[in-house]
């Protein structure tokens, strides 16, 4: 630079003033000249920053959830059981019961016309009287004859016809009273009793209507008990067995304890969905054909945890931000397995690994963070609601 001002001056003096304005603008050039070539320097020997945000964060660990199984499904009857007549032509003078009554075994729910079935009892009631006057005149005259020919004065064949004679009317007698049993029977038979006590769900009979044989006149619901048919996903089928606690609840009716009778064998092959049959307690308040959430407690199970606040939503999937060794935060989805305002439960977090708390909102993949503080993690709740 001390050069190009020495040759400025020394065109000055020779050229005079008519030159001084050339001269001045080449003097100003080589000075900008030489004050970028200083400032290009002092850029290459300042190193590059990086800006990176201040972060919280919290390390997940791992801590044994009670965990508890969120279904729906119907209310449906434990048993239907279905009550017919078992015999036909007969008309109905009464009806003793209707939908929504409690009925106890044995109790005549429809009362048919007995009237013919009662002339042919006394018919068959006649019949077994002559049929034993019979057997009782045979059984005589064989006694006689059994004398006779002991003494010698009775044939063989004679004898013969006597105990043929005994043994028929023995026959007839059986059968006399083998018809009479049946019309008995029948007669029962008119008098339709409940099989089981319980409460009538369904009634399809009225008074004056004639009874066919087999013709199902109600339905009862098996000592009144109801059960929720949970729809279960496959994956959580495996959890849940026979005598685990749930709560059945409903906008209509509230919250109401039960328990899981059964888990079925089968799952439906479109839903992959399989059922579990929660029983509800008699009085319950639910009615068959009802809608009902359940929240079956399904035991104890260690679960990656983390502060709920570090959950963030991508494209309506959750994930936290995880803060790697060099201290770069990238978004990993989760699949969160329970969830209370405080705690977290989720699949795709190792144990020890730091997911960021405060000031996730702003970041991006692959931001460069500065970890000012560790979130201290709170004890979980002592129950967290599954999310399947």
């Amino acid at each position: 630079m001390v050069e190009a001002g020495v040759v400025v001056r020394q065109r000055i003096n020779k050229g005079g003033l008519g030159s001084t304005a050339a001269s001045v603008a080449l003097c100003i050039g080589a000075l900008s000249l030489a004050a970028c070539d200083h400032a290009d320097k002092a850029k290459a020997a300042k190193p590059n920053l990086i800006a990176s945000q201040t972060v919280g964060v919290s390390t997940v660990s791992i801590q044994s959830l009670p965990r508890v199984i969120n279904a729906s499904g119907t209310v449906t009857p434990w048993e239907e059981v279905p009550v017919g007549a078992e015999t036909g032509g007969l008309t109905a003078v009464a009806v003793n019961a209707d939908e929504g009554q409690t009925v106890r075994q044995g109790q005549v729910l429809v009362a048919l016309n007995d009237t013919m079935l009662r002339a042919q009892l006394r018919q068959q009631d006649a019949a077994v009287a002559s049929a034993r006057a019979t057997l009782a005149q045979t059984d005589a005259a064989l006694r006689r004859a059994r004398e006779l020919q002991q003494k010698g004065y009775l044939s063989q064949a004679a004898f013969d016809t006597a105990t043929a004679n005994q043994q028929t009317a023995a026959a007839q007698l059986a059968a006399a009273e083998a018809s009479r049993n049946e019309i008995f029977a029948r007669l029962g038979q008119a008098a339709i009793r409940a099989p089981v006590s319980g409460l009538i769900s369904r009634r399809s009979v009225t008074k004056g209507q004639i009874v066919t044989a087999g013709s199902e006149l109600f339905r009862i619901v098996r000592d009144g008990r109801l059960e929720l048919d949970a729809e279960i996903p496959e994956a959580d089928l495996l959890s849940i067995h026979a005598g685990m606690p749930a709560k059945v609840s409903s906008d209509q009716v509230g919250d109401v304890a039960g328990t899981v009778r059964i888990v079925t064998s089968e799952v439906n092959t479109q839903s992959r969905v399989g059922l579990a049959r929660i029983s509800l307690a008699p009085g319950s308040g639910f009615r068959s054909g009802m809608f009902a959430r359940a929240q079956i407690a399904a035991g104890v199970q260690p679960a990656p945890t983390f502060p709920t606040a570090a959950i963030l939503y991508r494209q309506n999937q959750p994930g936290v931000y995880v803060v790697d060794a060099r201290n770069r935060a990238q978004f990993r989805r989760i699949d969160i397995l329970a969830r209370t305002p405080d705690r977290t439960a989720a699949n795709g977090l190792n144990p020890g690994e730091r997911v960021v708390v405060e000031g996730a909102g702003f970041l991006g993949d692959g931001d460069a963070v500065h970890v000012a503080s560790a979130v201290s993690a709170r004890p979980a709740p002592p129950a967290i609601a599954m999310k399947r």
